[in-house]
C-alpha cells in the first residue's frame, strides 16, 4: 500500500530564518528550490516523495489556514474531487498541475478543514 500522506506544506513568514530553524531542529539541512514563480525551502527526506517544504506566505494565512497536508488520490483526482462533494466537502482550489511533482486539488473536507488531494497523474 502507498502512504495516505505524501506531502505538507507548511506556511512561514521568513523563508531563511524558517529554513534556519528546522535546519537546526531536525538536524538535517533544509535546501532551498527555485522554480518559475515561487521559492520553497524542501524538508530533508529520504529516497521517497513523503516530506513537505517551507513556503514563503502572509502571516494571516499562517493563522487562518496554516499547514496544508497532501493526501495520496494517484491516479483518481477527478473521482477523489467528485466524492468530496458527494459527502459533504468543497471544492477549494481546482486541480492544476505543480510541475513534475504532478497535480493537486485544494479541497475542504466534510469537517471544513483545508487538505490537498495528490496525484501523479491525472
Amino acid at each position: 500500500m502507498e502512504n495516505q500522506i505524501v506531502w505538507v506544506d507548511i506556511p512561514v513568514t521568513d523563508l531563511p530564518r524558517a529554513m534556519t530553524f528546522y535546519s537546526a531542529v531536525l538536524n538535517a539541512e533544509v535546501k532551498q528550490e527555485e522554480f518559475e514563480h515561487f521559492t520553497i525551502g524542501l524538508l530533508p527526506h529520504a529516497q521517497t516523495n513523503v516530506s513537505g517544504c517551507l513556503v514563503p506566505s502572509p502571516a494571516e494565512q499562517i493563522f487562518t489556514s496554516g499547514p496544508l497536508i497532501y493526501f495520496n488520490v494517484n491516479g483518481r483526482l477527478d473521482d477523489a474531487i467528485k466524492k468530496c462533494e458527494m459527502h459533504g466537502g468543497r471544492l477549494v482550489e481546482e486541480k492544476m498541475s505543480i510541475g513534475g511533482h504532478g497535480f493537486r486539488a485544494i479541497i475542504h473536507d466534510s469537517e471544513g478543514n483545508r487538505i490537498a488531494l495528490h496525484s501523479n497523474t491525472l
